[in-house]
């Protein structure tokens, strides 16, 4: 049997709406389809998808941040952020609790222009990776969603000019490292270690998607235990709607 689970930054779920956001949803028929950058509150859009439970976790700023879950199983138990106080007002985390597995999506703190958060983004880091470490201990986990970072160069179009950027530092790449160390993988890399010119998102300046000068910043990640059961990692990268296209796990 085959799962199927789908990550997607929508930028903005009100205008992806628009952009044919249902349609893709019901044409890839994901088991556990979920998204960063909602933007919204639940009460603010009215969406609904036939056998799907439906998970919100919005930021206390409006219009901001957010995340939401559309699953086909009922999780034994859901949980929102990561139980500290900290980092509870932006809508960052959902983790779903399966009797195999946890399932957690992410939208990682940007470091923002100037690096103006990368010190906050450190220390939201090493807390993801500890709650992260803590699930694993008492079942396999898989975590996706956008994790503002390409780890690699050749998870970007142009690393050389990016190295001071927000996603491309050292020290955020370094964590990404760290969280790989700690016992999950890459699943996209595992597979496909030496692919070039596979990106997740695209400035919407310069018409970088249409030459395709983008980063690999959306991931699924998953324990080391579940390594052999990856399937595939699709990039959807012809489907539009927002600066960042859809990512999919196959799980055997």
């Amino acid at each position: 049997m085959l799962m199927k689970f789908v990550s997607w930054n929508v930028n903005g779920l009100r205008a992806c709406i628009n952009k044919g956001f249902a349609d893709f949803f019901k044409q890839v028929d994901a088991d556990i389809f979920c998204i960063q950058e909602t933007k919204l509150q639940p009460e603010q859009v009215e969406i609904s998808f036939e056998g799907y439970h439906q998970y919100f976790n919005s930021a206390v700023r409006k219009g901001y941040s957010g995340t939401a879950v559309f699953t086909k199983e009922e999780p034994l138990c859901i949980s929102f952020d990561l139980g500290l106080e900290k980092h509870n007002d932006e809508g960052r985390v959902i983790t779903l609790e399966y009797g195999e597995f946890y399932f957690v999506t992410v939208y990682t703190p940007n470091s923002q222009r100037e690096l103006t958060r990368l010190a906050y983004r450190m220390e939201w880091e090493e807390d993801f990776r500890a709650y992260l470490m803590e699930l694993d201990k008492k079942k396999p986990v898989i975590v996706c969603g956008d994790m503002n970072v390409a780890h690699k160069e050749i998870d970007l179009k142009n690393p050389k000019t990016n190295t001071k950027n927000a996603g491309f530092t050292i020290e955020e790449r370094e964590k990404m490292t760290k969280l790989l160390d700690s016992g999950f993988v890459d699943s996209f890399r595992y597979l496909y270690p030496e692919e070039t010119g596979a990106y997740t998102w695209w400035s919407y300046m310069f018409r970088a998607r249409e030459k395709n000068a983008g980063w690999r910043i959306d991931y699924f990640l998953v324990s080391d235990r579940l390594k052999e059961r990856i399937e595939d990692n699709i990039i959807h990268k012809d489907v539009m709607g927002s600066d960042h296209c859809p990512v999919e796990l196959r799980l055997k």
